[in-house]
């Protein structure tokens, strides 16, 4: 997925599970919903990992469309990149994954 590109609902909700099936990203998810935006740094010290892991799972959840990001300078002139959670809900019941599946433009392997 790149950004602005339309999103078939059933890719969308692969993306969205595909992201939220590890346990950092979903830790990443809560600290972001429950303390608010945040910044790498921080957001790292808080959740006890490093930032080029936090990097590579704030990635993947920015692709799902799960976080958003805005770059800003501090007045010092440092560049701090401020992450938090993007407004989304998942409905999971048979109904809602058959009308996805119908829209998958992967293919499962045979």
């Amino acid at each position: 997925m790149t950004a602005g590109e339309p999103i078939n609902p059933g890719d969308r909700l692969l993306a969205m599970l595909t992201a939220l099936a590890n346990p950092h990203r979903l830790r990443i998810i809560g600290a972001l919903a429950t303390g608010g935006r945040n910044y790498v740094s921080q957001l790292a010290r808080e959740l006890g990992i490093g930032r080029p892991l936090l990097h590579l799972h704030l990635k993947k959840l920015q692709d799902a469309g799960l976080v958003v990001s805005e770059l800003e300078l501090t007045e010092d002139g440092k560049a701090r990149n401020y992450y938090d959670v993007s407004d989304f809900a998942l409905q999971l019941d048979p109904a809602a994954i058959a009308a996805s599946a119908r829209h998958l433009t992967a293919k499962p392997d045979k």
